[in-house]
């Protein structure tokens, strides 16, 4: 491992000889890239999958335990896989080795990758927890933890939870609980090193959640009395005023990264705020590009600026070939139409013995 401080600032956490070794002793059958190190199904467990012989479940077992070592220092961006891989190591199957195939894969792709740190203040100390609810298949919730003094993220977690929980509610106050002894040990920590720490906040996306863990059993209602009382340990730490808990919305909440296997844009965009090679956007903070941080979506433009549905991001700050609103286009009025009456015809209305009628003049009738 390597700390390069070659930059004034920033720290250079490389580990590329480790990773070079990894992805030079891999067989001929895990060739080829992968643009994330998980797809969708990464939870799902068949139980009707074939186990593996003793030699691939070796093999799983070995580069399991290398690419755990190497995300919880260099490439917290492997932790999701990682973290579920691990689980599996005792009773691997053939879709689980395809999992880790995916993950090498990817780690080929993103070789010359590194985790870059760097501090805004060593006063204020943010922190994300999320978690994903009932999406392992003994109906568990995924825990995922994030912490960062400015860029990067400093400590990574992601983890299955070890009860089985009601709610999305009740896993998110299950996870910050997961969080809490990391979160008040850095804290210590960084008090018994000179640094006196003005805000130690908390970043949630779930808003009932944030009221458990803020007014304790008095936000407790019927679907939440169930729940043991050390889990308002948390509300305790925010009345003695050691954390403070914020809502963030879910579209930049970092630690979403840790609890399932993101896709696309987001997860670009969340891995490079991880990785240090974008800033780490916060709820206070002002949208300022086109792309609206906390829907994912585009902004709206002005009616006067739309002229077409699909346009390419010519300039920096847009995002490309993104989505504009057509303004609305008012109709010329048109003239009243003539209202004209139908009715039944009846053969013997139409043409009599001796005279005829008009079609007028059943018209009129």
């Amino acid at each position: 491992m390597t700390l390069d401080f070659s930059e004034q600032g920033k720290v250079k956490i490389k580990m590329l000889d480790y990773v070079e070794k990894m992805i030079a002793d891999l067989p001929a059958e895990m060739s080829g890239e992968a643009p994330t190190p998980a797809a969708n199904h990464l939870f799902t467990v068949d139980e009707n999958q074939t186990k593996v012989d003793e030699k691939k479940a070796q093999f799983f077992h070995t580069y399991v335990a290398k690419a755990l070592f190497l995300c919880k220092r260099a490439r917290p961006d492997l932790q999701t896989a990682v973290a579920f891989l691990c689980t599996r190591v005792k009773s691997c199957d053939e879709d689980d080795y395809k999992k880790l195939i995916r993950m090498l894969q990817f780690l080929r792709a993103t070789k010359d990758d590194y985790l870059t740190l760097s501090a805004t203040s060593l006063h204020n100390v943010r922190w994300w927890v999320d978690a994903s609810y009932a999406v392992h298949p003994d109906m568990k919730s995924h825990t995922g933890g994030a912490m960062s003094l400015g860029m990067g993220v400093i400590y990574g977690t992601s983890k299955r939870q070890k009860l089985n929980t009601k709610s999305s509610t009740e896993a998110e106050v299950v996870g910050t609980d997961d969080v809490m002894p990391q979160i008040l040990w850095t804290l210590y920590f960084l008090e018994s090193q000179g640094y006196k720490i003005n805000d130690n906040v908390l970043y949630q996306d779930n808003k009932s959640s944030i009221l458990l863990e803020t007014n304790g059993r008095g936000s407790s209602g019927k679907r939440t009395r169930h729940m043991n009382v050390r889990y308002f340990f948390i509300a305790d730490r925010v009345k003695s005023n050691e954390i403070r808990i914020e809502y963030c919305p879910t579209g930049i909440m970092v630690a979403d990264y840790f609890t399932k296997a993101l896709q696309g844009i987001l997860f670009k965009q969340l891995r490079d705020m991880i990785m240090g090679n974008a800033i780490i956007a916060l709820p206070t903070d002002a949208v300022t590009s086109p792309t609206d941080m906390t829907s994912r979506i585009p902004a709206v433009v002005p009616p006067h600026e739309s002229r077409s549905v699909l346009r390419c991001g010519d300039a920096s700050n847009s995002s490309p070939r993104s989505l504009t609103v057509l303004p609305v286009q008012r109709q010329p009025k048109r003239a009243p139409m003539r209202k004209t009456v139908t009715g039944v015809l009846k053969p013997s209305n139409l043409v009599t013995g001796k005279r005829a009628i008009s079609w007028a003049a059943i018209v009129s009738r």
